[in-house]
């Protein structure tokens, strides 16, 4: 018996459970969205998810990668 009261149409999270907001960019650092969008996401309709999917790769070339730790000791 399957049950439709669990099936949904819906756009998963894009989220990888690496929950870091950038210090400069506010964005997520595992999934690129902004604090606002993770906040609003579980309210947003398809569409608007589906906006938002399509505009995160385009978000993860302006992390800058961090330079602390053992990689910031390291000289090039």
């Amino acid at each position: 018996m399957t049950d439709d009261v669990w099936k949904r149409d819906e756009i998963e999270s894009p989220c990888v459970q690496i929950c870091v907001i950038h210090p400069t960019e506010r964005i997520c650092t595992g999934c690129y969205r902004s604090i606002d969008e993770i906040t609003r996401w579980s309210k947003m309709d398809s569409a608007e998810r589906a906006e938002i999917m399509a505009t995160l790769p385009s978000r993860a070339p302006s992390l800058k990668r961090r330079r602390g730790g053992r990689a910031g000791r390291l000289k090039s």
